[in-house]
C-alpha cells in the first residue's frame, strides 16, 4: 500500500504546487503594464497607435489564455484607423509552458474591422507589419537601423482559429476602386507557417462571407480540408468554393471545385477544375458547366486552362426554340503580373459555328480586344416575338451600357438574318471607348448588291449616326424586310448619311436629320397604276371639253406604275424628309414632284406631276394621245400603311379647256390666213 500512499502524497504536492503557481500567476499578472508595453512596442517599431480598452483578463482553464476587449490599431503615423475589433482571446498550451515554450492553442476574434489599401505607388498599408523594410520612406530612431540584427522570420503555429462577424474594406488607389465585404466568418484547424523553412500547412479551413447590396443578398463559402507546402512541394485535398446571389430581379449560384492539387511552389498543377453556374433573370435561365486541367506558375503569376470543355444551356419561354444549348471548347491563359489574358472559345448550335478570341490588354481599367467569326447566324430565330407596333414606337433606348470598358476587335459573319434583313459577308471593325461605339468599316452584301460605310453610337445624349453607300440593291425585298412596306421596286443605288438622338424609337424618328439619295432603274411605283388612271380621263374630259371632279383612291397593292429611271434626293430635319427633285421616266411618262415624308409620324404629304410625252409605246400609250402635253397633278397623302392617291381632275379639265381654246384660236387664225391668201390671189390674178 505504500506505493499508493506515496503516489497520493506526490499528487497532493503537485496539486499544491499548481495551485501555488496559479496564485503566483494571478498575483504577478499585470494587465495595465502589458497594455502599456504593447502599445509602446507597436509605436516604436511601426509608428502605429495601439489602444486596448478595458482590462486584460487571465484565464487558466481549459487552457492558459488572455482575453481583451475593444482594440484599435491606426495606420502608420496614427492618423486613421487601420484595424478594430470588439473582443479577442489568445490561448496557449499548458504543457509547453513547463519547458519554456509558447505554443498558441487557439485564437478567437469577434467584430474585426480591417481596412486594406493599395496606395498609388503600389505599396500596401500592411507592408510594415509583414516585415517589409521598404514600407515607409523614413524610419524613426526607434526602428531597425543598419547596425541592428535582422528581424526573425515569420513563424505561426496555431492549433485553431475562429473569426466571427468580421468586415474587410479594400481600397485600390491605383485603380480608383473600392469594395466592402461584411459578415465574414473564418474557422480552421491547425495553421502552421515557417518563413525560414518556407513551409505552410493548413487544416480544416473554412471561410464564409455574407452581405447585402440593395435588395440583393450574397453568400460565399470556401472549404479547404488540407493543404501543405514543404520542401518546395505542394499537396492538398479538393478545394470547394460555393457562392449565391439572391434578389427580386435575379439569382445566381455557382460552385467551383479544384481536385488533385500537386506540384511545387513554382509550378502548381490542378488535375481538374470544375465550375457549375445556375443563373436566372426574369424569364431567362442559364445553366453552364466547364472543366479543365489547370497549370499555375506562382513565380511568374500565370495561370493556364489548356483544355476547356463544357456547355451553356439557355432557356426562355419567349424564345421561338424555348431552349438553346451551346457546347463549349477552348483555352484560357492569364498573366497576373502583366495584367493580360487570352481566351479562345468555340461553339456550335443549330447551323451556326462560332469561333471567338478574346484578349485582355489590361485588367483595370478593363481593355478588351476580340475577334469573332461565325459562318451563319439567324438572330431572329433566338429572339422573342416583337411587341405590337404601338409598344415598339415607345420602346426605350438606352446607350449607357457603352460606358465602361474599352473594346476593340473585328466581326465576320458569312450569312446573317437580323430583324428579317438578310445579309451576307459581313465585315465590321469595332472600337468602343469613352462611351462611344464606332463600327467602321462596315461592309456587307445584301439583296443582290453591296453596302459599305460606318455606324456610331454615343452614350452622351443617346446619339447615333449612319453612313452607307448601297450599290446594285434590289429595293423591293429590302423595303419589305426592313419596313414591311411594298412601295417601290427596281435596282440601283442608295446613299444614306443620317443621325439622330433620343431615349425612345419615336424620339429617334422625330429627331432624324441628314440626307439621302436614290437612283433606280427598270422598276415600278407600287399602289397606283397611273397609266390606267390617265386612260380613265378620256370619258371625263369629253371630245369638246367637259367638267371633271377630283378623284381619291386608296393604294392598291395590285397596281403599279412602271418606270425606266427614278432619282431623288432627300434633305432630312426634325424627322421630316423633304424632296423637291423627283425625276421618274418611262417610255410615255415624265413624273416630277415635291413634298415631305414625315418619318417621325409615319405619314407622307407629296404632290407629283405627271406629263405624257410619248404615246407610241409604254403602258397603253396610244390611248393617251388626247393627254399629250398636259400635266396631271397627283397628291399622295396619309399614313405609310394606308396611303391615298388624289388625282386632281378639276385642274386638269381646266387646263385641257384652255388648251382647246388655244387650239381653236390657232385653227381660226390658220383659216383667216388661208382666206386672206385666196383673196390676195384674186386681186393680183395669181
Amino acid at each position: 500500500m505504500k506505493p499508493l500512499r506515496y503516489l497520493g502524497i506526490a499528487l497532493a504536492a503537485l496539486l499544491a504546487l499548481l495551485a501555488a503557481g496559479v496564485g503566483v500567476m494571478y498575483a504577478l499578472f499585470d494587465g495595465d503594464t502589458i497594455k502599456r508595453e504593447l502599445s509602446a512596442a507597436v509605436q516604436e517599431q511601426h509608428q502605429r497607435r495601439l489602444e486596448i480598452a478595458g482590462t486584460l483578463e487571465l484565464s487558466l482553464w481549459p487552457d492558459v489564455g488572455i482575453r481583451l476587449g475593444r482594440v484599435t490599431l491606426s495606420e502608420p503615423g496614427g492618423r486613421t484607423e487601420f484595424l478594430a475589433l470588439d473582443s479577442a482571446r489568445v490561448a496557449v498550451a499548458v504543457m509547453p509552458l513547463l519547458s519554456q515554450q509558447v505554443q498558441l492553442r487557439r485564437i478567437e476574434v469577434a467584430g474585426l474591422k480591417l481596412n486594406l489599401v493599395r496606395h498609388k505607388d503600389g505599396r500596401l498599408n500592411i507592408a510594415d507589419l509583414l516585415g517589409d523594410d521598404g514600407a515607409t520612406a523614413t524610419h524613426s530612431a526607434g526602428t531597425q537601423g543598419a547596425g541592428e540584427p535582422a528581424r526573425e522570420p515569420l513563424r505561426i503555429d496555431v492549433a485553431g482559429a475562429k473569426v466571427s462577424n468580421a468586415q474587410l474594406a479594400w481600397r485600390d488607389e491605383m485603380a480608383g476602386s473600392s469594395m466592402v465585404f461584411s459578415n465574414i466568418d473564418f474557422g480552421s484547424g491547425r495553421l502552421q507557417a515557417d518563413g525560414a523553412g518556407q513551409t505552410v500547412a493548413l487544416e480544416a479551413v473554412s471561410l464564409a462571407i455574407t452581405g447585402e447590396r440593395g435588395d440583393e443578398r450574397f453568400n460565399a463559402q470556401l472549404e479547404l480540408p488540407k493543404l501543405s507546402i514543404a520542401s518546395g512541394k505542394v499537396a492538398g485535398d479538393s478545394v470547394m468554393l460555393t457562392a449565391t446571389l439572391a434578389g427580386a430581379a435575379r439569382s445566381l449560384s455557382g460552385k467551383l471545385l479544384l481536385a488533385d492539387v500537386a506540384g511545387t511552389a513554382e509550378a502548381l498543377t490542378i488535375g481538374k477544375l470544375t465550375l457549375d453556374v445556375d443563373a436566372k433573370s426574369a424569364d431567362t435561365e442559364v445553366q453552364a458547366h466547364i472543366d479543365s486541367p489547370v497549370a499555375v506558375r506562382l513565380e511568374s503569376r500565370t495561370l493556364a486552362l489548356e483544355k476547356i470543355s463544357g456547355y451553356a444551356d439557355i432557356s426562355n419561354p419567349r424564345l421561338p426554340t424555348k431552349q438553346l444549348k451551346l457546347p463549349l471548347a477552348g483555352s484560357l491563359r492569364v498573366d497576373l503580373a502583366r495584367q493580360t489574358a487570352a481566351l479562345d472559345l468555340g461553339t456550335r448550335f443549330d447551323e451556326s459555328t462560332v469561333a471567338a478570341k478574346l484578349k485582355v490588354a489590361k485588367f483595370s481599367p478593363l481593355a478588351l480586344g476580340f475577334d469573332l467569326e461565325i459562318d451563319r447566324l439567324d438572330v431572329d430565330r433566338y429572339l422573342p416575338p416583337k411587341a405590337d407596333a404601338a409598344a415598339a414606337k415607345d420602346e426605350t433606348l438606352d446607350f449607357s451600357a457603352l460606358r465602361g470598358p474599352k473594346l476593340n476587335g473585328a466581326v465576320r459573319i458569312g450569312s446573317l438574318q437580323l430583324s428579317r434583313l438578310k445579309l451576307s459577308n459581313l465585315k465590321a471593325g469595332i472600337d468602343l471607348a469613352g462611351g462611344r461605339l464606332e463600327v467602321a468599316p462596315l461592309a456587307l452584301n445584301l439583296y443582290e448588291g453591296a453596302a459599305s460605310g460606318s455606324l456610331s453610337l454615343d452614350a452622351a445624349g443617346n446619339r447615333f449616326a449612319l453612313k452607307q453607300q448601297l450599290k446594285g440593291i434590289d429595293i423591293k425585298p429590302l423595303l419589305q424586310d426592313l419596313a414591311a412596306q411594298d412601295l417601290l421596286e427596281g435596282r440601283g443605288n442608295v446613299a444614306l448619311d443620317i443621325n439622330s438622338q433620343g431615349d425612345s424609337v419615336t424620339a429617334m424618328k422625330q429627331a432624324l436629320a441628314g440626307s439621302a439619295s436614290l437612283n433606280l432603274k427598270d422598276g415600278a411605283i407600287k399602289g397606283i397604276n397611273l397609266a390606267q388612271s390617265l386612260r380613265d380621263l378620256k370619258g371625263k374630259l369629253g371630245v369638246a371639253g367637259g367638267r371633271g371632279e377630283d378623284v381619291t383612291q386608296a393604294a392598291n397593292s395590285r397596281d403599279q406604275t412602271d418606270f425606266s429611271e427614278l432619282s431623288a434626293t432627300l434633305k432630312i430635319a426634325g424627322g421630316v424628309a423633304h424632296n423637291s427633285d423627283l425625276s421618274v421616266k418611262s417610255p410615255f411618262l415624265r413624273l416630277a414632284g415635291e413634298g415631305d415624308i414625315d418619318i417621325g409620324n409615319g405619314r407622307m404629304y407629296y404632290v407629283a406631276k405627271a406629263s405624257v410625252v410619248n404615246t407610241s409605246s409604254g403602258q397603253g400609250g396610244r390611248e393617251l394621245e388626247h393627254l399629250k402635253g398636259l400635266t396631271v397633278p397627283l397628291r399622295i397623302s396619309g399614313p405609310f400603311e394606308n396611303l391615298s392617291y388624289k388625282i386632281e381632275f378639276a385642274s386638269l379639265v381646266s387646263e385641257a379647256a384652255k388648251a382647246k381654246v388655244e387650239e381653236k384660236k390657232e385653227e381660226i387664225k390658220a383659216k383667216v390666213e388661208d382666206k386672206l391668201k385666196d383673196t390676195l390671189k384674186g386681186l393680183f390674178g395669181r
